[in-house]
């Protein structure tokens, strides 16, 4: 028995839906490859930027282009951003946009996951990079307070900014692990 076909209301339909307000609704997987693809590339722009920043700090003895402080967390959000944030949303872009054009399926196995995942992970870079450089946030801790594993010695909590850090890569992992089911659906669809 053939299960019925999902009718949405048509003040929701897709042809109504036109610019920016279709992409952020989309559950199309060439749509979220493409926005996958486009926030790798945007974070991987932010993390050369700041691998600059590392290495003019180190060009020369005694600058201080950078504080301490900041130095620190500048090379823990590198850190974050070039494997959390490009890296892994890379090789999403590719999974979204190509293995359901390979495998021969109209759409991964769960769309809406799909969607969900890319706006974890668009909220939790949002979220980590917001605290890493405002400077109310500098001010309450920064990012982390000991470098780049938050084992802040001789105190008993991570500052404002490293609970934002670890909150963000809570969002990160579910973002990702999202994608993981999608990756198995599609080849147990497949």
């Amino acid at each position: 028995m053939a299960s019925p076909a999902i009718v949405l209301p048509e003040h929701c339909s897709e042809e109504k839906l036109s610019g920016i307000w279709s992409w952020i609704t989309t559950v199309d997987h060439k749509r979220i490859g493409v926005m996958y693809g486009v926030s790798a590339l945007s974070f991987f722009i932010l993390g050369g930027v700041e691998a600059l920043a590392i290495r003019t700090q180190l060009a020369m003895p005694n600058q201080s282009i950078v504080g301490a402080h900041f130095y620190n967390s500048l090379v823990t959000m590198h850190a974050t951003t070039m494997i959390f944030l490009m890296v892994m949303p890379l090789s999403a872009a590719f999974f979204n946009y190509m293995v359901p054009l390979m495998i021969g399926a109209r759409d991964v196995a769960f769309p809406r996951l799909n969607a969900f995942s890319f706006w974890l992970l668009f909220f939790g870079a949002e979220g980590s990079r917001t605290p890493a450089f405002t400077d109310a946030m500098y001010q309450l801790g920064g990012i982390n307070v000991s470098g780049q594993s938050l084992y802040v010695y001789g105190v008993s909590a991570l500052a404002i900014g490293g609970l934002y850090w670890a909150f963000s890569q809570t969002l990160y992992g579910k973002a990702l692990m999202a994608t993981a089911f999608n990756r198995v659906g599609a080849r147990l669809v497949g």
